[in-house]
């Protein structure tokens, strides 16, 4: 017998079944009719009165791509998610509400119900956002056989917590494997990186910026030490000056090294990565029930196959992968148009996610939970549906209005057309801000350090002349060739004569620090204030220095040349390519 033998009516899809135990957070299966259905409905008087109920037999295990089935359980045992929920329903009369129990705490208002239950599935929804999420609240091992792993490669940091921002890179092949995509052409390609988004969370989880990153952009693709699908460990040569597309699929090439090659980019040390194929688009849009988009004017494309009229359109399926597809019929008929409209698709999608409309159908998020974890490839250090879950809660505070889409800052290739080379007076600067957790909008706890900051400012103490400066300067991690470049820089530009270049330091950094005596403290002010380092990266010591001994200043991986402040700007450029998600915007 199967779920819907259980005393329900025919036709039911299982999913409206699960109802959210406010107070576990947890899905669990409700076995009782809803409150309104006749007795005759229900089939059995032991759901009329209270009491406890028999345990029905054991039923036939189901496989598990059919929906009427749930798994984890078996002849009515709870699952894994399950808890007093399912029992205290039974207990209930069919039609009308049961009285609180003498000397039971009053249960709470609807309203603040409702209220744990959206803030719950917000954690979920979170990463479906950014189209890369997964169904969080059904932790059961029907989800954790749809999740396809691949190996990390030992290229990211392996984990995330709750005292740190996170860093998830997101990875849209144009592979065309799957149902339905042999008229895409290229059908033998093994695919590239041909989207992808290097998505942060802040450390206080108030916001989040989605880093999109050109296909066409001029990037060195490191050595990748990389597991073939065979098991074989190989590391797959350097490409210097390659198309960032190339760094997946390309000479065996796996997401691992698509995700080195970001960090090797930005700076910034990625914790996971998450892939998506034409299937996943297609899949996840439908699961939603399609995405609303704008259109400033007519479009018929015929690369991508799609023709829409002015105006507004809710898209999903074969409509929204042409849609993300489409280039040529928007802005400048560039990738950078492309990424644009792009952005616009998934700041429209986080918010379809977060209304309410989404967040309390237990039908629409069952559907999103089989529709991810089937379409998606994670890296094996997630893959597991509790560590997904745990993930999507991280996020769940974050406010659309507080979440940047930006694109890095490009210029067109003087001697490539067909590419793109950073624009080295705006990428650091946002590459910085990232690496240094600031927010992309004007969140209120960033007004109040700025605040601070000034304050501090004020009370910073006097400086030491350059002159009166007495340093040693190390290489612990930066470029070869970096502390000679800084010693210059010092004595040359800055009047830090009392410099000296003392190579290689006896380790490395992950920052560059300054370590100085407290009576080294106005010299210790000078030079950070001339190289731009940061509070953290002043390392005291607890005993006074001697007249005529130096300072030591070691450079780390964040020193890239004399003269570029190490630390992140306050607010981003002004002209640089942005969209906040809880905008509308139309394609133009």
């Amino acid at each position: 017998m199967d779920a819907q033998g259980r005393g329900r009516d025919e036709g039911i899809d299982p999913a409206d079944q699960w109802v959210l135990n406010p107070d576990t957070g947890d899905y669990e299966l409700r076995l009782t009719p809803s409150s309104g259905r006749s007795t005759a409905s229900a089939g059995t008087t032991d759901a009329r009165r209270p009491g406890p109920r028999r345990r029905p037999k054991p039923e036939t295990a189901r496989p598990p791509g059919d929906r009427a089935s749930v798994p984890g359980q078996r002849g009515g045992r709870r699952g894994a998610g399950g808890g007093r929920g399912d029992r205290d329903e039974a207990r209930k009369p069919a039609g009308r509400a049961a009285a609180p129990a003498a000397g039971r705490r009053k249960a709470k208002p609807q309203k603040s119900r409702k209220k744990k239950a959206l803030a719950w599935t917000g954690g979920v929804a979170a990463f479906l956002m950014v189209g890369v999420g997964t169904a969080g609240y059904l932790v059961y091992q029907h989800f954790n056989g749809n999740i396809t792993a691949v190996s990390s490669d030992g290229a990211g940091t392996g984990g995330f917590s709750k005292d740190r921002a996170i860093n998830v890179l997101v990875i849209g092949t144009d592979k065309r494997t799957g149902e339905g995509n042999e008229g895409y052409g290229d059908a033998g390609s093994v695919g590239h990186a041909d989207t992808s988004i290097l998505f942060h969370v802040s450390k206080d989880r108030t916001n989040a910026t989605a880093l999109s990153i050109p296909r066409d952009l001029i990037a060195d693709i490191p050595v990748c030490p990389t597991q073939l699908e065979n098991g074989e460990e190989k590391d797959i040569p350097a490409t210097p000056g390659g198309r960032f597309n190339t760094s997946l699929g390309q000479s065996e090439r796996s997401p691992s090294c698509t995700m080195r090659t970001v960090t090797e980019l930005t700076g910034i040390e990625v914790d996971h990565f998450m892939v998506a194929d034409f299937n996943a688009v297609k899949s996840l849009t439908s699961a939603v029930g399609g995405v609303d988009v704008c259109l400033a004017k007519d479009i018929d494309d015929k690369d991508s196959h799609l023709k829409l009229a002015k105006g507004e359109h809710t898209l999903q399926g074969e409509q929204a992968l042409a849609f993300l597809r489409t280039r040529h019929s928007v802005g400048f008929g560039s990738d950078l148009s492309r990424i644009e409209i792009q952005q616009q698709f998934l700041g429209s999608l986080m918010r379809k996610l977060k209304s309410n409309d989404t967040l309390t159908s237990p039908t629409k998020m069952w559907s999103l939970a089989e529709a991810a974890t089937k379409a998606l490839t994670v890296d094996d250090k997630i893959a597991d549906i509790n560590r997904l879950r745990q993930l999507g809660m991280e996020l769940a505070s974050v406010d659309p209005k507080n979440i940047t889409f930006t694109t890095v800052p490009v210029l067109d290739n003087p001697n490539d057309k067909a590419t793109v080379i950073l624009d080295q007076s705006k990428a650091p600067q946002v590459f910085s801000m990232m690496r240094e957790d600031v927010s992309f909008t004007a969140v209120a706890k960033q007004e109040k350090a700025e605040a601070k900051a000034k304050a501090d400012a004020k009370l910073k103490g006097e400086m030491a002349a350059p002159a009166d400066v007495r340093v040693d300067v190390y290489n612990g991690g930066a470029p070869a060739g970096s502390a000679q470049n800084a010693l210059d820089w010092l004595q040359n530009e800055q009047g830090v004569l009392k410099s000296t270049n003392q190579a290689n330091a006896p380790e490395d950094v992950k920052k560059t620090q300054l370590v100085y005596a407290p009576n080294q403290a106005d010299q210790a002010r000078r030079l950070a204030d001339m190289m731009g380092l940061s509070a953290s990266a002043l390392k005291p010591t607890t005993a006074d220095a001697g007249e005529m001994e130096p300072m030591a200043l070691t450079l780390g991986p964040d020193f890239k040349k004399a003269g570029s402040p190490l630390t992140a700007p306050a607010k981003a450029p002004d002209d640089i390519q942005r969209v906040e998600a809880d905008k509308a915007v139309c394609a133009k």
